[in-house]
């Protein structure tokens, strides 16, 4: 191995040294803004309870993929967790966002970023679930839901104007 070889290794090493580093000082900082976000009684209940979902869904035996398949298992338990929490970041008031977190750089324009790349990746059922805007279903509903298991807990907000149609026609006979 020529040095020139040896220099450019040790350079793509010390970039990739760099780059965990970074992420591994990223990390505590989003915990810190998840746990923030999760106490803050502004943010949408709807998606605290998706994240709740996720953090159940990732103890949970039952997965979409095994986790007894070395790597491949926990990789849907992570995207599962990270996806969701880019929504409950997304859905939050951007202020809100900003207050809580205690990083460098702007965390909500990260997440817009994040979020108009990671649907051209997603199957289109999955890029709905993290794009639509959802609401929690009134309270009878979702009690009804959990034990029956027949309605809805979580709602999705339709962004279409809702267009009421009259049963008299305005043409004459």
């Amino acid at each position: 191995m020529s040095k020139r070889e040896r220099t450019l290794k040790r350079h793509e090493r010390s970039e990739l040294r760099g780059r965990l580093h970074g992420f591994l000082m990223f990390l505590p900082n989003l915990l810190k803004l998840l746990a923030r976000l999760l106490k803050d009684a502004r943010v949408p209940s709807a998606e605290k309870l998706l994240f709740a979902a996720a953090i159940v869904y990732v103890i949970s035996p039952l997965d979409f993929i095994p986790d007894v398949f070395p790597f491949i298992g926990q990789v849907d338990d992570i995207y599962m967790v990270a996806l969701v929490l880019l929504r409950l970041i997304n859905r939050t008031d951007e202020a809100i966002v900003r207050q809580h977190w205690s990083g460098g750089g702007d965390i909500v324009a990260l997440a817009d970023s994040i979020a108009n790349i990671a649907p051209k990746f997603l199957p289109r059922r999955i890029a709905k679930v993290i794009t639509s805007r959802v609401e929690l279903a009134p309270a009878g509903q979702m009690i009804r839901g959990i034990t029956n298991k027949d309605e809805a807990v979580i709602r999705e907000i339709s962004d279409e104007p809702l267009i009421v149609e009259s049963d008299r026609s305005t043409l004459p006979n």
